[in-house]
């Protein structure tokens, strides 16, 4: 009897003790991973927005503007400063690029623009740069974590006895667990 309850205690002091160690990476991939979970309305990455605006003044065609009339454009924009490029897509419809990915869309005929806004989500892309692995060092971190969410799994697994134990609810919870899983593997 005592041996069982010598391992059960060291199961929650190594449950608990690595539980607080690497509690920041959980978070770090659950919340990442919800972001990545609906990439389809959420750019992890970077945050895009969008601005509809007319153009008051007559604007050159395709022969007359030049770079110095795109600087104009980029003005009120406060993007003078990332002009790479412009070129013309169509004949009355011009694209600025900018640094960073921002772009101007400009159709010269009628002065509708389009403002493109690209701007880095520094903390939401950061956690989800780290579920594409970005470096030998975090591979090597990023198996210690699994082997450390192994640990954490099998010693929550033992750690209680009874009813609320493996052979009781914690055990139906453990078998649903990894029924549903298999289950989304199988029909999904």
């Amino acid at each position: 009897m005592k041996w069982s309850n010598s391992i059960r205690k060291w199961s929650r002091i190594i449950h608990r003790d690595l539980s607080f160690f690497f509690a920041g990476m959980v978070l770090i991939y659950a919340i990442s991973g919800i972001v990545m979970n609906h990439r389809d309305t959420i750019n992890p990455n970077f945050s895009i927005t969008r601005k509809e605006y007319k153009i008051a003044e007559n604007l050159p065609d395709k022969a007359g503007m030049n770079k110095e009339k795109v600087l104009t454009l980029l003005e009120p924009l406060g993007e003078t400063a990332n002009y790479t490029k412009h070129y013309f897509p169509q004949a009355d419809v011009m694209k600025v690029f900018l640094k960073g990915g921002s772009n101007l869309l400009v159709n010269v005929k009628t002065g509708t623009a389009v403002y493109e806004s690209v701007t880095r989500r520094p903390l939401i892309g950061a956690m989800s740069r780290l579920h594409y692995n970005p470096g030998q060092w975090w591979t090597c971190f990023a198996d210690i974590f699994a082997v450390g969410l192994i640990i954490i799994t099998l010693s929550g697994i033992i750690m209680l006895k009874g009813n609320k134990g493996i052979i009781g609810r914690g055990g139906i919870e453990l078998i649903a667990g990894i029924l549903i899983p298999i289950f989304f593997l199988f029909f999904f």
